[in-house]
């Protein structure tokens, strides 16, 4: 190897071009590799300027050695055309779309084996799992959870049309008639359990109590200042609701009317909900959402965000303990300036 260590520096930096020129990360480093180890440093410091292993430029140099600067080319220039090409990348995306029953396969889910067999059956070479996994980074697909619906049963037309209507009354959402999104939502003693960062190889326990407490939240959006109305219950019942109906109008004490969008949910249309919506003379007026529209209900990101800050992988011990997390973060939604003191612990977690 010391027969290289003597380069010219104009020998130096052709090879630095070489590489440069054939547009391959790799490649280059090779040809790197070589003219900083012509230009007189040791394999170590060469290694250590590129960070690189030692024997990375050992075999650099050594391929230098026997073939020329040739040698440091890519070997695999005459392999013939990327199995993985822009045709493949672009039918993979398509396959995606699709799910293996859809395709003939019996499994549910797809795998990095099953797509290559998928794509072999498409007219494409068969590639390993791993060149597979590159294909699909390639593309930014992810692996996530899929998201269970129902679909609605309502013609696309007439969803279509009722959608925009509410869509335009939030739009009209004034102080004397405002507008508000309401739902509830189910608070488990039993903890929801959820994604969270871990180290390898390790698995972070979330102890359950084992026995199931409930408790239950109705909460009303505001659809143009996103101040949210809350009240709380043991039951989810008509009661509930009817409850959450006073409250809006009590804080709304100027309001002409207040429009409730919702959905379709038995306790909103029930006799004692009819009943006690008649009792305030009009001042509640509610419009249903068509069945299975829950993605249309803006309150239900903030019972998202709910879970997500307070509920899921909690460690509270009782349900009260947790009823005190639940209504210290909704108490402070309507304050963005404490949004953040919301996000730190309100109660020592028992080891």
């Amino acid at each position: 190897m010391s027969s290289i260590s003597h380069l010219s520096p104009a020998l130096c930096k052709q090879l630095v071009r070489m590489g440069r020129k054939t547009g391959d990360p790799e490649t280059a480093l090779r040809f790197l590799m070589v003219a900083k180890f012509g230009s007189g440093l040791s394999r170590t410091r060469v290694a250590a300027a590129l960070s690189c292993a030692i024997s990375t430029v050992a075999g650099a140099v050594s391929r230098f050695l026997s073939n020329g600067p040739e040698a440091l080319l890519d070997r695999r220039v005459g392999n013939g055309a990327a199995k993985v090409g822009a045709a493949f990348l672009s039918e993979l995306r398509i396959v995606l779309y699709l799910t293996p029953p859809y395709c003939g396969w019996e499994r549910p889910t797809w795998t990095r084996e099953l797509l290559a067999l998928e794509m072999e059956q498409r007219g494409f070479a068969r590639v390993a799992p791993c060149t597979m996994g590159r294909a699909l980074s390639a593309i930014a697909a992810r692996r996530g959870r899929p998201k269970p619906i129902v679909l609605c049963p309502w013609p696309h037309r007439r969803r279509q049309h009722v959608l925009a209507v509410l869509r335009r009354l939030a739009a009209t959402s004034t102080a004397e008639e405002p507008v508000v999104y309401a739902d509830e939502v189910d608070l488990h003693l039993n903890p929801k359990i959820g994604l969270d960062w871990m180290n390898r190889g390790d698995q972070r326990w979330v102890v359950t109590p084992g026995k199931n407490e409930k408790h239950y939240i109705a909460g009303a959006l505001n659809a143009v200042t996103n101040e949210l109305t809350w009240v709380e219950g043991e039951r989810k019942t008509s009661r509930l609701f009817c409850d959450l109906a006073d409250r809006l109008v009590e804080e709304h004490p100027n309001a002409k009317k207040i429009h409730i969008i919702l959905d379709n949910y038995i306790i909103h249309s029930s006799k004692l909900t009819q009943r006690h919506i008649e009792r305030l003379a009009g001042k509640i007026v509610l419009h249903f959402l068509p069945p299975y529209c829950p993605d249309h209900n803006r309150i239900e990101r903030m019972w998202q965000e709910l879970h997500a800050n307070v509920t899921r992988n909690h460690r509270c011990k009782t349900i009260a303990e947790l009823l005190i997390r639940c209504f210290a973060f909704l108490d402070d939604y309507n304050h963005p300036e404490r949004c953040k003191l919301s996000l730190r612990t309100a109660l020592p977690v028992a080891a």
